[in-house]
This record gives C-alpha cells, structure tokens and sequence, in this order.
C-alpha cells in the first residue's frame, strides 16, 4: 500500500476521515508524511462528497414509490451512517461553545474542546435532523430529491476547501493547521472552481436558469460564518469546518424544498 499513487493515497485519507466507508487502508504514515496527506486529502472532500450524493440520488430514486416519510428516515439514516455523525458533532459542539462562551476566545476553546455535549449542542442536532427530515421529504413528493441530493454534500465539503484557503488555522498545531499549510493551494482553488461549475451544470440541468438562486445560501452561510469563526476565535476550527458542513446542508435543503 505504501507504493499506491499519491491521488489515491490522498482519495483514500479523505474518504475514510469523512465516512465509514469500508475503503483499503492507505497505511500508517509518519507524522510529517500524515501532516502531508492531510494537505493532499482535501482536494478530494468535494469528491467524496459527490460519491456521498450519488449514493443518497440512488437510494431516494429506489425509493420513489415508498411511503414518503418513511422514505425520508431511511435517506437520513444512510446520511447520518455514512459520515458518522462527523459533522455534526462539530455543529454540537460549537452551538455549546458559541452559547457558553460568552464571546470569550478562551471560553470558546475551553467548551470546543470538552468532550461532553451541552444543552445547546443537544437542541441544534434535533432542530437540524428535524429540518433535514422535513427538507428530504419534500423533496421526494416534489420529484426533486435525486438531483438536489447529488450535488448537495459535494458543495457542502467544498466549503471546508474555502475555509482551508481563505481563513488562518485558529490554533498553531493540530490536524487542521497541518491541512492548511500542506494543501496545494492552486489545485485547491481548481478544485473548488470545479465543484461550483459541476453544481451550476446540475442546476441548470435539473431546473433552469431560475435554479442558479438555490446556490446562493451556500455563499451566504459561507461569508456570514467565516465571519463569525474569525471575529471569535480569529480562525477556523475542525469543529467549526463541520459546522460549516452542517449548515450549508441545511440552507440548501431549505432553499430547494422552498423554491422547487
């Protein structure tokens, strides 16, 4: 496995720290060789996130004449199985620590870092599996679920590419600052150019030029949080990089079941 190629390499680390997908194991690698393909990893999120879609497009498609709550459960089962939960721990726990802080740095950090999930961290995972149960099963009885579901977890983890390469590293060390520093920085920005022109295809496709008005959300929690992670802890986080996730989810989900 050591001699693999170094994309595949990088696909692998990506797709086994963002699911629980059964993937070949790509070895263990010094610390200064991981520090690298955490780097090398994150031109592919926007990938596993497509792979993550397309199963969710097929399963929702399999699943067309089902019962449509039923249905909608089922699809968000898979969703949460296939991350396991990642992302929503982070949301969890900055939904504690952006509460709980007080608009303290250290607070902040201090509440981020506690294993334990607090009051806050409780009410947005139900609010957001609720919504996501909502969203998902509109989606389905408008016919829209396959298409929106497809591009949606690619956009969604090509926001933790542009928070990687427009934002500092809130800390000085961690798996985060190594992803930052290591990240190809020009493939990174192609990467990311990609994903939006496959996500404005898929739209334009699927419905029209009306559709383009469903990215903007993705743009807007983007900007607004990014803001938000700087002015509090003066970077970002991994925890605040799945938040990110988790909310792009959500505002796409609400703006496609509101609009289509």
């Amino acid at each position: 496995m050591t001699n693999m190629p170094a994309a595949w390499r990088g696909f692998l680390f990506a797709a086994r720290f963002l699911t629980r997908w059964p993937l070949p194991d790509p070895g263990m690698p010094t610390a200064d060789q991981l520090r690298l393909e955490m780097g090398r990893a994150a031109l592919f999120y926007p990938l596993v996130g497509l792979l993550l879609g397309a199963s969710l497009a097929a399963v929702s498609w399999l699943l067309a004449a089902a019962p449509t709550l039923a249905a909608a459960a089922l699809l968000l089962i898979l969703w949460v199985w296939s991350t396991g939960a990642l992302h929503l721990d982070g949301l969890a726990d900055c939904a504690d620590a952006w509460v709980g802080g007080l608009g303290s740095r250290e607070r902040t950090f201090d509440i981020l870092k506690d294993p334990h999930s607090g009051a806050m961290g409780v009410v947005a995972l139900i609010l957001i599996l609720i919504a996501k149960l909502a969203c998902v099963a509109a989606l389905l009885e408008q016919g829209t679920a396959p298409l929106v579901l497809l591009g949606l977890p690619a956009l969604a983890r090509a926001q933790v590419l542009a928070l990687a390469l427009t934002t500092p590293y809130a800390r000085v060390d961690g798996m985060g600052a190594a992803m930052r520093t290591h990240l190809p920085r020009r493939a990174g920005w192609l990467v990311l150019l990609l994903t939006w022109v496959l996500a404005v295809t898929l739209v334009l496709y699927g419905l029209g030029a009306i559709g383009l008005v469903l990215l903007l959300p993705a743009l807007l929690v983007f900007w607004r949080w990014r803001a938000s992670l700087v002015q509090r802890l003066g970077g970002y986080t991994g925890d605040g990089a799945g938040a990110l996730v988790e909310m792009t989810e959500i505002a796409l989900l609400f703006s496609a079941a509101l609009a289509t």
